[in-house]
């Protein structure tokens, strides 16, 4: 019989050398001829040892298991009722290899797809800066900005009848009016928000609502030129 070389890095199991032998000599997986199979299986094994190469123990455990199923196999049959075939079990582990191993050959190329390929990094977007002051000075802000709408705006009408109304002005709302302006603009002056306030309570609200998306960190509070500019987060 042809010798047969093997090196035992091309097999990852004893199942993998199984299923080249079987391969090799054409045989149907559901039908092994176990003779055939062991005698060129311990041949394997004799000459890795010969190359003074280390077995794992699942080559040796997969030899002691064809040999036990080739002795089945040479026992007498007893009695009318048909015995389970002692090859099923290894039968179903190789078909169930068989499966997993086809299925990364399809994965496999996948994982690679795109290694050899170079493309150009994402240019660094300019980081926002986020608003580090206190809020005591956002308060000096806020009452320097709240001073200066004052003294350019004349007293409303109302100021003079001697009636004090007062319209209630819910922080929640302006929150997600705040919120709207700067999706749609992308950024907004936190004077004009103020000045574009129609009362006190409603600058009140608007300064509250700023105070409360800064604090949850959904917004970025960066100074300019005297003024403060809000941008969203993101968050």
């Amino acid at each position: 019989m042809e010798t047969i070389t093997y090196r035992l890095e091309t097999f990852e199991g004893p199942l993998d050398l199984l299923l080249h032998l079987i391969s090799k000599n054409k045989v149907d997986i559901t039908d092994i001829p176990i003779s055939l199979i062991l005698e060129q299986y311990l041949e394997y094994l004799n000459a890795a040892r010969e190359l003074d190469m280390e077995l794992a123990s699942e080559f040796i455990i997969m030899a002691a298991q064809l040999m036990y199923i080739k002795s089945k196999l040479l026992l007498p049959a007893h009695g009318e009722a048909k015995e389970e075939d002692p090859r099923a079990g290894l039968v179903e582990a190789l078909l169930e290899y068989k499966r997993f191993k086809e299925l990364c050959g399809v994965l496999s190329p996948r994982g690679e797809l795109g290694r050899d390929l170079f493309i150009r990094p994402p240019e660094p977007l300019e980081k926002k800066a986020e608003y580090t002051g206190t809020i005591e000075q956002l308060m000096r802000a806020f009452d320097d900005i709240f001073q200066r709408i004052e003294r350019s705006q004349a007293p409303p009408a109302e100021a003079f009848s001697g009636i004090v109304a007062r319209e209630p002005v819910q922080v929640s709302e302006k929150i997600g009016q705040v919120i709207d302006r700067l999706a749609k603009d992308g950024r907004a002056s936190f004077q004009k928000l103020l000045s574009e306030a129609a009362s006190r309570a409603d600058i009140v609200a608007v300064f509250l609502a700023v105070l409360e998306l800064s604090k949850s960190k959904k917004i970025w509070i960066e100074e300019k030129g005297g003024d403060y500019l809000l941008t969203l987060t993101g968050e």
